[in-house]
C-alpha cells in the first residue's frame, strides 16, 4: 500500500504557488489611476490561464472575450466589438460547467455596467477618461492627500519639525493622525510588491514624538484680509478649516457647544489610544497659527445661527454627529443602559464611570464598540462583552482594536442580534436578549445575517452600551432653512449649503457682510464633516475642513497659496532587500488595562530608519516623476 504524501504533486506547484503569492501582491498593490479596463483585463487574462479545458465555454470562451477586450483597452474597438463582448460573456456566465468560468465572465459583465463610462472614452475619443493616471498612491489615497514620501525622508534625516510642518501643510492634526487614523495611505503602498507597506502611521508617530506640534512653528501667514469667518464646531473639521482660514489671513470665530476643543477626537476616543494631553498639543498648534477666536460653551441654536450667518462673511457648519443612535428594542429605557457617545462624552470631560464588580454589555462591532469594551474592562468590570449580529471577521472595527480587545479580556459573542432589554423590579437592567443568527447570502458587500433556528439567549448585565452609530442634530439649521436627508445637512461638491428654501437665480450671488437676505440667497454658509457625511473617520473630516478653507477662500474673492518652506531631502537609491516590517509595539494587556495611560510605545531610532529605509520615494520614481518633479519643495 502506497504512503500518503502531503507534498505538492509537482515539484513545479511549489514554484507556482510561490509565482501566485507575487502575483496576489501585484494585485493588492493596484496603484489608484489605472485604467479600469486595463484592470478588467488583467483579471480576465487570470481567468482564461485558470481554465481546465473540460468545457467549451470557458475553454475558448475566455480567449475569445480576452482578445475583444485588449481591442476595446486599446481604443481599436467599435461599437459592434463591445456589442459581441457583452454577448459572448452572457453565454460564457450562462453555459460554463464551474466558477472559474462562469465567475469570470460575470466580473467583465459587471465591469462593462459599473465602467460604462470608460468604455465610451475609449470607443469614441480613443483615450482613457480624462483623470485616469497613476498616481502616488499613499499620496492618493490619504483624504487630505499629505506628501507621505516627504515627511518620511525628513524623519530619515533627523528633521522632525520640518517633517511634522510638511505633515500640517495639508493637515493640522499630525499628532492625531499619527494615534489614530485608519492609515488608508497604506493600503496600496508599493511596498506591497516586496514585502509589506511602509509603517507610516508609525514614522508620522515618531516625529511628533520627537518634535511635539506645539513647539514646531506653523507656516507664516498671509496678510490680513479683514474678512471674518464662523467656524460652527470645534472638531477636527472645524479646526481645520479655521486653521487654514487663519493662514490665508482671514479672522475665524470657533463656536463650540462642549467646553473644550476638539469634537470627537476628545469625546469619542477614550484617552488611553489618544491622551489629552496629546490632543492639546495639536490644538495649541492650531490655535497659533493666526487670527482665531474660540467661544467654548455656546450651543448654537436657530437664531444664533441667523444672527451668525448675517455677521460673518462666511460660515462653515462642522457640527459633527455627537447624538447615539437608538435601538428600536423594548428595554431601552432601563437604568444602566446608555449610548457609547453619551459615555465616551462624559469621559471626555475627565468623568469616568465606575464599573467595579458589574457586568458590561456593550451592542455594535466598529472602533467605537471596541472603545467602550477596553474602557470598561479599564473601569473595573467584572466581565466585558462584546455582541455583534455578524461574524468578527465583518466587524468594522480595525482588526488590530479588536485584536487588543480580546488580549485585555474582552469577550467576542458573535452571530446574536439583541430583542430586549430585561429590566429587574427596580427598573435597572438585568440582561441582553438575543436571537442567534446565521450568516446569509452577500448583501451591500458582505454577507448578511438572518434569524437562525435557535432559541433566544440571555446575557447576564448590569450595564449595557449601545454603539451602533451616530446621528446629527439637524434640527436647528434645518429651522434656519437649510436642506437635510437622511439625517445628514445637504451641500453641493464644493461644501456649498444646499437651502430647503429653493435656490433661484438669486442664490449664486455672494452676500454682503451685515446683510441677512431670504434663506434662497444665503450663499455664504457651507457644510462639511460628519455633519454632512454622516459618521467617518477623523482623516476624512480633517480633509472636509481643507477643502472648505479652500472654496470659503475662493468665494470671499482670493486664491491663496500657502507656504510650507520646508526642503525635501533628495531621494536615495532604493533598498530593495525584502525586510519585515516594524510595528509600533504597545504596553503589555495585563499591565495596560489597568490605567488609561496610553497603550503605544515609541519606537526607537533604528526601527524607524529601517522603515524610512523600506520607502521607494513614489514622489521621485515611478508616478511622482510625471508631476514636474515635486523633490526640492512642497
Amino acid at each position: 500500500m502506497a504512503a500518503l504524501s502531503i507534498a505538492p504533486k509537482s515539484k513545479d506547484d511549489a514554484r507556482i504557488a510561490r509565482q501566485l503569492n507575487r502575483h496576489a501582491r501585484r494585485v493588492e498593490a493596484t496603484p489608484p489611476g489605472v485604467c479600469p479596463l486595463v484592470a478588467q483585463l488583467s483579471l480576465l487574462r487570470d481567468g482564461a490561464a485558470q481554465t481546465c479545458g473540460k468545457c467549451v465555454p470557458c475553454r475558448d470562451g475566455l480567449p475569445q472575450l480576452v482578445a475583444l477586450l485588449e481591442r476595446v483597452a486599446a481604443c481599436e474597438a467599435c461599437e459592434d466589438d463591445v456589442a459581441r463582448l457583452r454577448a459572448l460573456a452572457e453565454m460564457v456566465r450562462d453555459t460554463a460547467d464551474c466558477a472559474i468560468g462562469y465567475e469570470a465572465a460575470e466580473a467583465l459583465l459587471a465591469g462593462m455596467d459599473e465602467f460604462s463610462a470608460e468604455y465610451e472614452s475609449h470607443l469614441l475619443h480613443g483615450a482613457c477618461r480624462a483623470g485616469v493616471g497613476q498616481s502616488v498612491p499613499c499620496e492618493t489615497l490619504c483624504p487630505a492627500h499629505v506628501n507621505a514620501p516627504a515627511y518620511i525622508a525628513l524623519v530619515a534625516e533627523g528633521d522632525y519639525a520640518g517633517a511634522v510642518n510638511m505633515v500640517r501643510k495639508d493637515n493640522p492634526f499630525p499628532t492625531a493622525c499619527a494615534l489614530v487614523c485608519e492609515h488608508p495611505c497604506e493600503e496600496r503602498c508599493r511596498r506591497l510588491l516586496v514585502d509589506a507597506p511602509v509603517n507610516i502611521r508609525g514614522i508620522k508617530k515618531y516625529a511628533v514624538d520627537q518634535a511635539p506640534a506645539d513647539t514646531v512653528p506653523p507656516a507664516p501667514r498671509s496678510v490680513d484680509t479683514a474678512r471674518t469667518v464662523a467656524v460652527i464646531g470645534g472638531g477636527p473639521s472645524g479646526l481645520t478649516c479655521a486653521y487654514f482660514c487663519a493662514l490665508m489671513g482671514h479672522r475665524v470665530t470657533v463656536f463650540e457647544a462642549r467646553e473644550q476643543l476638539g469634537g470627537m477626537l476628545r469625546y469619542g476616543i477614550p484617552s488611553y489610544r489618544f491622551p489629552r494631553e496629546r490632543l492639546d498639543e495639536d490644538i495649541r498648534g492650531i490655535l497659533g497659527s493666526g487670527t482665531i477666536t474660540v467661544r467654548c460653551g455656546e450651543r448654537i441654536g436657530a437664531e444664533e445661527l441667523r444672527d451668525i450667518v448675517g455677521t460673518y462673511h462666511a460660515v462653515y457648519v462642522a457640527v459633527g454627529a455627537q447624538a447615539g443612535k437608538r435601538l428600536d428594542i423594548e428595554g431601552m429605557d432601563a437604568a444602566g443602559v446608555m449610548s457609547a457617545v453619551e459615555m465616551l462624552g462624559r469621559i471626555g470631560d475627565g468623568d469616568y464611570p465606575d464599573f467595579a464588580g458589574k457586568k458590561v454589555v456593550v451592542v455594535g462591532g466598529g472602533n467605537v464598540a471596541m472603545d467602550c469594551a477596553r474602557t470598561s474592562v479599564r473601569a473595573g468590570a467584572d466581565e466585558v462583552s462584546v455582541v455583534y449580529r455578524r461574524r468578527k471577521e465583518d466587524m468594522t472595527a480595525l482588526p488590530a482594536e479588536v485584536e487588543s480587545a480580546v488580549a485585555e479580556g474582552v469577550e467576542m459573542v458573535t452571530l446574536e442580534a439583541p430583542v430586549a432589554i430585561e429590566a429587574d423590579e427596580a427598573g435597572r437592567c438585568a440582561a441582553l436578549v438575543t436571537q442567534p443568527q446565521m450568516i446569509g447570502a452577500v448583501r451591500g458587500g458582505r454577507p448578511a445575517p438572518v434569524p437562525a433556528d435557535k432559541p433566544q439567549r440571555r446575557i447576564e448585565a448590569d450595564v449595557v452600551l449601545v454603539a451602533v452609530g451616530q446621528d446629527v442634530e439637524c434640527a436647528p439649521f434645518e429651522e434656519l432653512g437649510l436642506s437635510a436627508a437622511r439625517g445628514r445637512l445637504d451641500a453641493d461638491e464644493g461644501l456649498r449649503a444646499v437651502w430647503a428654501a429653493g435656490d433661484g437665480e438669486e442664490a449664486g450671488v455672494a452676500v454682503a457682510c451685515g446683510v441677512a437676505p431670504a434663506p434662497a440667497a444665503l450663499r455664504n454658509v457651507f457644510v462639511g464633516g460628519d455633519c454632512q457625511t454622516g459618521p467617518a473617520t477623523a482623516i476624512r473630516a480633517i480633509a472636509a475642513g481643507k477643502v472648505a478653507a479652500r472654496n470659503i477662500d475662493e468665494f470671499l474673492g482670493y486664491h491663496h497659496k500657502l507656504r510650507c518652506e520646508v526642503r525635501v531631502p533628495d531621494p536615495r537609491p532604493n533598498d530593495r532587500a525584502p525586510k519585515g516590517r516594524v510595528e509600533v509595539a504597545e504596553r503589555p494587556a495585563r499591565e495596560r488595562k489597568r490605567d488609561f495611560a496610553g497603550v503605544e510605545l515609541e519606537m526607537t531610532r533604528e526601527e524607524v530608519l529601517q522603515e524610512c529605509g523600506r520607502c521607494l520615494r513614489c514622489d521621485c520614481f515611478g508616478p511622482g516623476s510625471l508631476e514636474g518633479g515635486r523633490v526640492h519643495y512642497a
